[in-house]
């Protein structure tokens, strides 16, 4: 019997930009430290522990945990790129659905370094070697960073199959901006127009600016996860659940395809979403907030049309209509996003799980989205993985 997974607290640490801020294990220790204050329950509590960073040694869950108890629970680190945080998540409710434990932390943080994210064993195959030889014969650009490729390849495949206009993966920098206004967590809160977007240095020109990209950044989130039997002995809240949850890797049409937008889990994301709706009983019209992964403008509105929220090439039509924020039909990342929240790669998941948990709960404050019942997360990593998970207001 697959048991229900209840979000009983969650923590996070304000985001900073590289060399601004404390040390990995000092921010995971506060996160996890906020997450299990906000449930109400020490760590002696905490039965096992999913850890997740890309950037680190072995056990640095370890070393991220112990000052909160040396208890003796498994610990297990996880890495797996940008989707981290929600694949720790996903072990984390895993362990709940399954009846293995009854009260499980997700924890994610990263150590970030100023610039483009690069590879860092180079003296062994990468596991991107497939993905680069796809990028290379479809759009080239081979001095280019890596993930500027990538992306900055995915935004203009949908540019040249539906004639996306470049303004407008502005007008979503630009809304991301707005959003992270109102959020004290957030690394950039100051709020640009399109114009603005528009105006930063080009990266590709006529493909991508650097206002569309997302910055290399520090930080920590944490979630409790309890079972349902767990949180009425204990008195712990109940309102948030998880309803549904679905992680993918790459299909052979990643590659076989041809397409960008394939390379960077157009497909990924599309039947993890399948999967989670069908799982949820619901669908696309049926969310009322989400948080999706928007590491660079166009990876959110491809997003858009993989994720349902409208048809495949209706993403510019959706995003001029404002469909994508508050008044609109869905609002998507009120945090603000990476965008202007920041990607510590580890923690991006979990910061994703607090957002909407505050949403849900209605303790969002100036980022509320009112009479939110249904939240969508979705968290992709190259290479590859994606998660999606729906919460529900219980």
């Amino acid at each position: 019997m697959t048991r229900k997974a209840f979000v009983a607290g969650v923590g996070m640490i304000p985001f900073n930009k590289p060399g601004a801020g404390p040390s990995y294990d000092v921010m995971g220790t506060e996160a996890g430290r906020k997450a299990l204050a906000d449930a109400g329950i020490g760590y002696d509590r905490i039965e096992q522990a999913y850890v997740g960073y890309v950037y680190g040694d072995s056990t640095c869950g370890q070393k991220a945990l112990y000052p909160l108890g040396m208890t003796g629970i498994p610990v297990v680190n996880v890495n797996n790129n940008c989707s981290t945080g929600s694949t720790a998540l996903f072990l984390a409710r895993q362990a709940i659905a399954s009846g293995a434990a009854d009260c499980v932390l997700a924890l994610g943080f990263e150590q970030m370094k100023p610039g483009a994210i690069a590879s860092v064993f180079n003296d062994r195959p990468s596991p991107f070697e497939e993905f680069d030889r796809e990028t290379d014969h479809l759009v080239g650009h081979g001095e280019i960073p890596l993930a500027l490729r990538y992306f900055g390849g995915a935004g203009l495949s949908h540019m040249q199959k539906y004639g996306t206009k470049l303004e407008t993966f502005a007008k979503i920098r630009a809304k991301a901006s707005r959003h992270a206004s109102n959020n004290p967590l957030a690394l950039f809160r100051t709020v640009v127009s399109e114009e603005d977007v528009m105006k930063s240095p080009l990266i590709w020109p006529g493909v991508m600016t650097r206002l569309m990209a997302c910055p290399p950044t520090c930080g920590a989130a944490a979630a409790v996860i309890v079972s349902e039997d767990f949180a009425r002995k204990n008195g712990l809240r109940t309102d948030v659940v998880i309803t549904a949850q679905a992680m993918t890797t790459d299909f052979r049409s990643t590659l076989d395809s041809h397409d960008m937008m394939r390379v960077v889990g157009f497909d990924m994301a599309k039947e993890a979403a399948h999967k989670a709706y069908e799982q949820a009983g619901i669908g696309p019209d049926d969310v009322d907030v989400c948080e999706l992964h928007d590491c660079f403008a166009q990876n959110e509105l491809i997003t858009y049309e993989a994720l349902g929220l409208c048809p495949e090439g209706g993403a510019e039509k959706f995003i001029e209509a404002g469909d994508n924020t508050y008044g609109g039909k869905v609002v998507t990342n009120p945090s603000g996003g990476l965008l202007s929240k920041g990607h510590p790669l580890g923690a991006t998941g979990l910061a994703q799980c607090y957002e909407l948990t505050h949403q849900l709960r209605g303790t969002a404050e100036a980022r509320q989205v009112d009479g939110a019942k249904i939240a969508l997360q979705h968290n992709l990593g190259l290479g590859g993985a994606c998660v999606v998970t729906v919460y529900q207001a219980n």
